[in-house]
């Protein structure tokens, strides 16, 4: 079956609008260098699918963040997605886990969803963890956020990740729809999103309405990491700043990128002839 989608519809007879993300391969990308424990994987996932579908929202082009943060021993998980639905994320914790969801985790804490529009306003929406899942935490910020009645379903179990959201078209007025066909939906089942085509789950959920469905948006994993952002970062700290941590790391500078875990090594020679070369300004000839 075809994974790594990300399908939109419409009710025709009711003022409602549906996504439906199916992960495979890009939520392996993002988890397959780290050695999270598999209730940290799977809060992840459901995470990443939320992401995607609250990325398939924005009707212009630019990035969204989706934060959760809290004092417990899960204490980051985060998915950056833009437009196009390239998505990456990491997730930090220390010591032991506890068996459990959300609040076992991270405890005490909030979601932060960051909108930046390429050339626009940015936007940034802060919740407290309140409900008893990452779903209901959403659909709390949708409530105060957006004030558009809407629903989430997410789901994530080993390496896969998959969920639905349904909202109220603005304008649309006919919340009995909305209940109508969110009841209908909460029968989903996860080995269902996660086993059939898009269609299939559709007529499934909805045989007795009338779905539009439009041609998937594929959804990827990309880090945008590169030996040149390194480079940035290192001048940013200075020559005399980089040339003391050069020394105290034993000639050697290594730099991981926390997305990906790939590595880029800087040496002496390296790190002379980077400043050499800002000494220079941009336009100047050897």
């Amino acid at each position: 079956m075809a994974q790594d989608k990300l399908h939109r519809f419409i009710f025709e007879d009711a003022q409602v609008r549906g996504e439906l993300v199916q992960l495979d391969q890009s939520f392996q990308a993002i988890v397959e260098n780290h050695d999270y424990p598999p209730q940290v994987q799977r809060l992840l996932g459901e995470l990443m699918a939320a992401t995607s579908l609250l990325t398939a929202t924005l009707k212009f082009e630019g990035d969204i963040t989706v934060q959760v943060q809290g004092d417990g021993p899960l204490n980051l998980m985060v998915i950056n997605g833009n437009n196009n639905q390239v998505l990456r994320g990491v997730a930090r914790y220390q010591g032991e886990l506890p068996d459990g969801g959300l609040h076992e985790l991270v405890g005490k804490g909030y979601l932060v969803i960051t909108i930046t529009p390429n050339g626009g306003e940015r936007y940034q929406g802060v919740v407290s963890l309140e409900g008893g899942n990452l779903t209901q935490v959403l659909e709390n910020y949708f409530a105060n956020s957006e004030q558009l009645p809407t629903r989430l379903w997410l789901f994530a179990e080993g390496q896969k990740a998959a969920g639905m959201l349904l909202q109220v078209l603005p304008g649309g007025d006919k919340e009995a729809d909305f209940e109508h066909l969110s009841t209908l939906t909460d029968t989903i089942k996860a080995e269902e999103l996660f086993g059939l085509e898009a269609e299939e789950v559709l007529h499934r959920l909805y045989h007795q309405e009338q779905v539009r469905l439009f041609e998937p948006q594929g959804v990827s994993f990309s880090c945008t990491c590169s030996r040149e952002r390194c480079e940035g970062g290192l001048l940013s700290l200075g020559q005399v700043e980089v040339t003391g941590l050069l020394e105290e790391s034993g000639g050697k500078l290594e730099m991981d990128c926390e997305y990906c875990r790939k590595r880029y090594l800087f040496d002496a020679v390296d790190v002379a002839a980077l400043f050499a070369g800002a000494s220079q300004g941009p336009g100047s000839t050897q």
